[in-house]
């Protein structure tokens, strides 16, 4: 099974990127033994735990990494993606213990030497500087026997993963027999069956519209909306970049810490209080995509539970270089059932389009049965196209599937396909053949196409394997931070 891997690294590249996170970068070789109290364990991974606190501080230590502020560290989303690479890095520790892996000297080396803050220590003439060695590794929280520590874990995770696969996940035969399967070309006509045409026979009762209307008042309701404040911190094109960086963190601060109300941080930064009403979900119609309110994670916040029921302010997002925005809600307005008459032309349009489909429907069921009796019957049929995967013309999901799944040594043949909202359409094949010629190029997307999905499965399974192997087992869900457990 390992070959692949060591073959394609590229293609498996975006996919341990998404799970491996080094260990000098980030966590240190100290995160890789398990502590704390059993109420505060996670998950174990053989028999070692990964507590609340641990995922913590792993998350401020990353958030301050990539320049967030404390409270980004504190987001349910951000700590659990955090446990998600930490429960990764402790499955592939256990893995490359259970292995007996060893890192010779020469790689550890050559490891150390492509680090840029590692090669930049290296003076003219050769010599390396090892006080500016120990300052670096002092001033992220390490010494030298955690950071070769470090270091050599990552190199037997390379070997590890290097290793993940012996033999070629497809074959050149295979891809070319799926290449081919994708150039077949099928000779197709259509007979549609739509609702439209079936529109001039209905016309629904007053009883008929209003039964509808009652059984179907999730239809008709006006969005919920709110109206808002917010305040708008814009840095001086000319002015002092230090300054407006103080004025952003006070912007910031006060907001969070005063969140009942926007007016202390107006008036010690000297911004106006600005409102807005009817905003939905969606935002605000007739915006301009660069206003404030036009930013998905500014309308997002203010529809969250803590704002909405505690009319608290939200946390200040940048909406864009150097712009920062908080809001809150002053007055929320849930979604309400429209009366009747406001939607009166709406329900009988509804009514109507579903009557003419099942007409549309039950005529196609029809036609579709004296079809199958009488395939060569064309009447009625569109002009005939050539479609195949590769070149689909307007043929696109189900009706794709159904067309090239029909037996080609029984044709011509009839396929049906639903198209809810709309009708059915019927399809006729009536021959099929192969291309002349063939795409080089196209051969050659579809094969790293399917190299890369094999490589994904592959590298799926590994990680199953030696999850199970390492017994993980849940043993409480990560919570949101509240005042009493932030920071502790």
């Amino acid at each position: 099974m390992f070959d692949t891997v060591r073959k394609h690294q590229k293609i498996l590249q975006l996919v341990l990127m998404l799970f491996i996170v080094p260990s000098f970068v980030m966590f240190g070789i100290s995160s890789y033994s398990g502590f704390m109290d059993k109420e505060t364990d996670l998950v174990k991974i053989s028999g070692e735990p990964i507590t609340a606190q641990e995922v913590e501080s792993a998350a401020k230590r990353q958030a301050e990494r990539v320049g967030g502020n404390a409270q980004i560290a504190q987001s349910l989303q951000f700590r659990q993606a955090i446990l998600n690479e930490l429960l990764q890095q402790r499955i592939l520790g256990f893995a490359v213990a259970d292995l007996h892996l060893q890192v010779g000297k020469e790689a550890l080396i050559k490891s150390l030497q492509n680090i840029p803050q590692i090669r930049a220590l290296y003076r003219q003439d050769g010599s390396f500087d090892d006080q500016r060695f120990k300052q670096l590794l002092a001033s992220n929280g390490m010494n030298e026997d955690q950071f070769y520590a470090g270091q050599s874990f990552d190199l037997k995770i390379q070997q590890l993963v290097g290793s993940v696969a012996r033999t070629e996940l497809t074959s050149s035969k295979i891809s070319e027999a799926i290449s081919s399967l994708y150039e077949s070309e099928r000779e197709v006509q259509v007979l549609q069956f739509s609702a439209k045409d079936y529109l001039s026979k209905i016309n629904p009762s007053q009883e008929e519209l209003q039964a509808f209307y009652d059984a179907n008042t999730k239809l008709f309701e006006a969005p919920e909306f709110i109206d808002i404040e917010y305040i708008v911190l814009k840095a001086d094109p000319k002015g002092d970049a230090k300054v407006f960086g103080d004025k952003a963190d006070q912007f910031a601060n006060m907001t969070y810490d005063q969140s009942d109300s926007l007016k202390p941080a107006a008036d010690k930064l000297k911004l106006s209080i600005e409102s807005q009403k009817n905003v939905t979900r969606g935002g605000v119609a007739g915006l301009g995509k660069d206003h404030p309110l036009s930013n998905p994670k500014v309308v997002q916040a203010l529809f969250s539970d803590e704002a909405l029921k505690n009319k608290r302010n939200i946390e200040a997002v940048q909406t864009s270089p150097g712009v920062f925005v908080s809001a809150r809600v002053v007055i929320f307005h849930p979604a309400q059932t429209l009366p009747f008459k406001d939607v009166a032309a709406e329900v009988k349009r509804q009514v109507s389009q579903r009557a003419a489909e099942k007409l549309a429907v039950a005529a196609a069921a029809e036609q579709y049965a004296a079809l199958q009796k009488d395939p060569k019957n064309s009447t009625g049929f569109s002009s005939s196209i050539w479609i195949s995967r590769n070149k689909p013309g307007n043929l696109v999901g189900q009706a794709m599937d159904e067309v090239m799944s029909a037996n080609p040594d029984q044709l011509p043949s009839v396929v049906s396909v639903s198209n809810p909202g709309v009708g059915t359409s019927i399809y006729r094949i009536n021959q099929v053949r192969q291309p002349s010629s063939s795409d080089a190029k196209i051969h050659q997307a579809q094969a790293q196409q399917m190299q890369a999905l094999g490589a994904q499965s592959e590298f799926a399974g590994f990680m199953a394997y030696w999850r199970d192997a390492a017994g993980v087992k849940m043993i409480n869900p990560l919570k949101p931070m509240t005042s009493g457990n932030a920071g502790g």
